[in-house]
């Protein structure tokens, strides 16, 4: 990938990990023009927030803290790597979910 691509893109992949909101604000800065660094920083950033959502609804159920601090540490971890990823400008999958991210949001961004 050009590093000019990459430079352009580094700031709507950035905003992209700041919760859902910026996942959504920076689907809509990489409309036009389509940057493919931004848009697979924002598939891997917006996968991780529908997981979060998703099995965090499920974990509420749990009495254990442990679940639920486990969960919250696994989600933290993800989201370390996909930003620290954004930041350097590389397009580093982020482990066990992000190879499906990139397939199941294809044409999200």
């Amino acid at each position: 990938m050009e590093k000019n691509s990459v430079q352009e893109g580094k700031t709507t992949a950035i905003i992209s990990y700041f919760t859902i909101l910026g996942s959504i604000i920076a689907i809509f800065m990489n409309m036009e023009p389509k940057n493919s660094f931004a848009g697979f920083h924002i598939r891997q950033a917006f996968g991780i927030n529908i997981t979060f959502y998703i099995l965090a609804y499920f974990i509420g159920y749990f009495d254990s803290w442990m679940v639920s601090s486990s969960f919250y540490v696994f989600i933290f971890v993800l989201w370390v790597y996909g930003f620290i990823g954004a930041v350097q400008g590389e397009m580093k999958v982020i482990p066990l979910l992000g190879e499906h991210f990139q397939k199941w949001f294809k044409n999200l961004a």
